[in-house]
């Protein structure tokens, strides 16, 4: 006779002992997070393939942050000002060279309104030196852009090209 147990998520119905109960939550819940991750994975794409901006992920009042100790770490207010202070004065110092894109996307999670991308990042500066990163950004989503977001990421690696490469 196999062992069962209650499961009061599903109106005393017995379930086989081992069997996990089911995970709760709506197929509304699971069609947005699959909805995030699927527009994020888009952009990131369009991105990478040159056909796109990062920035139309951003939604205007957004709230971006750069953590650690690097020269752009700090909270930005909007999605204007963290384009003039950081993205803008970046792929500025990539002009005569290839242009800094995602080369790799090594993951996406998505849970609910956020989505998590671990990628990495290439370019070739105006110095003609390559720069290399990998970054970890957190975003929370609403209604398909980024409302707020959080960039981890080498500091060491960033400073060193901000320092030295100045905007074309």
């Amino acid at each position: 006779m196999t062992d069962m147990t209650q499961d009061p998520s599903a109106g005393h119905s017995a379930r086989p002992a081992g069997v996990p109960p089911p995970i709760l939550g709506t197929s509304g819940e699971q069609a947005a997070t699959e909805a995030n991750r699927a527009t994020v994975r888009a952009a990131f794409q369009a991105w990478q393939d040159g056909t796109g901006t990062i920035t139309s992920l951003f939604a205007p009042d957004m709230v971006w942050r750069i953590e650690g100790h690097s020269a752009v770490s700090k909270e930005y207010g909007n999605r204007q000002e963290f384009i003039n202070e950081v993205l803008a004065p970046f792929g500025a110092r990539f002009g005569a060279g290839k242009q800094f894109r995602p080369v790799r996307i090594r993951s996406i999670h998505a849970d609910g309104d956020t989505v998590i991308v671990v990628w990495d990042g290439s370019g070739l500066a105006n110095d003609g030196r390559p720069y290399d990163n990998t970054y970890a950004w957190v975003m929370r989503m609403r209604d398909g852009q980024v409302i707020d977001g959080t960039a981890f990421y080498d500091s060491i690696a960033f400073n060193d090209l901000w320092q030295r490469v100045t905007p074309g």
